[in-house]
């Protein structure tokens, strides 16, 4: 029996149009998590909300209390007196025009330059040696890291204290047992550059594994075929690092120094523990001359206005290194 082989219509939608020659209609995405949408309106904001108000209310608030205290008179007659007494800027005008305030201000930046170029070259070194050490040596040095990172400031300065204490430290005994007999009773903290010279031992043993855990963790993402590939070009070792290494490691150093910079300009209590910014108040950095000025001779106003002065060249800082930063990326682009 014949059969029938007349040819069907596909119909419009298999034909790829419909009635009337337009285009089908796009069908939507099955659910599922690729076809979800992402979420909008106030819902992102609504996450954010927890953390800008514990902002807000730990670090906003107590700032906006020292700006209001840094335009009163606030002695201790004030305090006993409950007073409120507003001299408008004149502590700020008290500050920017005293010497003492702008040779704080240089000390402070120097002071800060030399310390991030050291615990940055030191910390790169110590990471580089622990990404090239076997695994027994490099968990040993690890643990050491990690207990001086763990070590309180206030007890890590005690003990400095005690390493260079004049009488009885271990630093003047090795030194004469060296034969630098003239050191065996030196007084560390009896001039400006001795001290910070200890101050800045203190704060560079105290910032190395911070720099040297996190770059090694670093080199950890480089991968291996790029050293394979510079080796079979010829590369020797510095010229594997200058090509391979450095490049990985280049964003990881410029964020680490923008947080030593913050560090080390604000460091207070190893500056004021160490000899409390003497001697003759020589050593006293913008943290610690805020203190002394507001708490120590009792002029809460005009060390409110230091401390907000102290963060304003801070963010001067910060915002000028951000500046290379930036330009130096827009280079490379």
């Amino acid at each position: 029996m014949a059969v029938a082989t007349e040819r069907q219509d596909p119909g419009p939608a298999a034909a790829g149009v419909r009635r009337g020659g337009a285009p089908p209609r796009p069908r939507r995405p099955a659910p599922g998590p690729a076809g979800r949408a992402r979420p909008t309106g106030a819902a992102p904001y609504l996450l954010l909300l927890p953390a800008l108000v514990a902002t807000a209310l730990l670090l906003g608030w107590p700032l906006v209390k020292d700006g209001l205290l840094s335009f009163q008179n606030l002695n201790m007659r004030q305090l006993i007196q409950h007073l409120t007494e507003w001299n408008g800027v004149d502590n700020y005008r008290e500050t920017l025009t005293s010497e003492d305030f702008w040779r704080v201000t240089l000390r402070s930046v120097i002071f800060t330059a030399a310390n991030v170029v050291l615990i940055m070259v030191l910390g790169t070194l110590v990471g580089l040696l622990l990404a090239r050490l076997g695994s027994k040596m490099r968990l040993l040095l690890s643990v050491g890291l990690v207990l001086a990172w763990a070590m309180p400031t206030i007890a890590a300065t005690t003990v400095f204290q005690w390493l260079f204490a004049t009488r009885f430290g271990v630093v003047n005994w090795v030194l004469d047992a060296l034969g630098w007999h003239s050191m065996a009773h030196y007084n560390w903290t009896g001039g400006q550059f001795s001290t910070f010279f200890v101050i800045t031992v203190l704060i560079v043993w105290g910032s190395i594994p911070f720099v040297a855990i996190n770059l090694y963790a670093a080199t950890t993402t480089i991968p291996g075929e790029l050293y394979e590939a510079a080796a079979l070009d010829g590369a020797g070792t510095w010229k594997s690092f200058t090509s391979v290494t450095l490049p990985f490691l280049k964003p990881f150093l410029l964020a680490t120094t923008f947080l030593e910079v913050i560090w080390v300009f604000k460091a207070f209590t190893q500056v004021f523990a160490i000899n409390e910014g003497g001697p003759d108040r020589l050593t006293e950095t913008l943290p610690v001359y805020a203190f002394v000025e507001g708490v120590g001779n009792q002029h809460y106003g005009m060390g409110a206005a230091i401390s907000l002065l102290t963060i304003a060249v801070l963010l001067a800082l910060t915002s000028y290194y951000l500046r290379i930063v930036l330009r130096q990326e827009e280079d490379e682009l």
